[in-house]
């Protein structure tokens, strides 16, 4: 797959996402897949198979809200500390390759960097505090924050009043083709969808957005020219 075009020189601001993109997402994968039932199973006294049917059923009446991303929510609805689970397997949170690297030559070409994602305010601390994200970024938004998921088609407009940017100079990376729909419907000239989010995963094909596997893709066209 031949690495997308991407005139550097266009762009001033580049919004990132943080799970799946940033983040490898076998953690919540595998958090919110396994260690959640198997969890719930032993609170409950039922078969882990009966939790996780229960469960994943309960994911997917929420999906795309911020409801789902929500640990406050999910602690009140299974009766769990979902926090505290979470630090449980910490140990799995991992940045993808080449996001340094592609973080330091943004920064050497002179964009701002911005972190926008989905999750709750206590699972960003919990990853801030496990990687080195959080020195090679700019500004960290979070959609609690603005009360409305990326899913949505007011949640760019609230970027808008406290991050203004202009949508035809900012590149949005991401690994949601829903959200990227909802950037483009807003106007984004310049877009990424990240093809293999979970390395634990197989690759999709192919995206209905300009695509990459990794960060590795970008390098070369990023530092190509040294910023004055």
């Amino acid at each position: 797959m031949a690495p997308p075009a991407i005139d550097w020189s266009s762009i001033d601001t580049v919004f990132l996402d943080m799970d799946g993109t940033l983040l490898d997402l076998h953690f919540d994968n595998h958090f919110w897949l396994e260690h959640v039932p198997l969890r719930y199973s032993q609170a409950r006294g039922i078969e882990l198979a009966e939790a996780k049917e229960l469960l994943y059923g309960k994911y997917r009446d929420r999906e795309g809200t911020l409801e789902w991303y929500c640990v406050d929510h999910w602690s009140r609805d299974l009766g769990l500390d979902i926090a505290l689970l979470k630090q449980e397997v910490e140990h799995l949170i991992a940045v993808h390759p080449h996001v340094l690297d592609f973080l330091v030559a943004l920064a050497a070409r002179g964009k701002r960097r911005v972190l926008v994602t989905n999750a709750h305010q206590r699972s960003i601390a919990l990853k801030m505090q496990r990687t080195a994200l959080a020195g090679q970024l700019d500004r960290l938004i979070c959609a609690h924050d603005l009360a409305e998921p990326k899913e949505s088609p007011d949640f760019w407009q609230r970027v808008q009043t406290i991050e203004p940017f202009d949508r035809a100079r900012t590149l949005f990376v991401d690994d949601n083709e829903r959200v990227l729909q909802t950037a483009r419907d807003y106007g984004f000239r310049w877009l990424l969808a990240v093809l293999e989010p979970d390395s634990r995963r197989s690759a999709r094909a192919d995206s209905a957005f300009p695509a990459i596997r990794h960060f590795a893709d970008l390098l070369p066209g990023l530092r190509a020219e040294e910023n004055p």
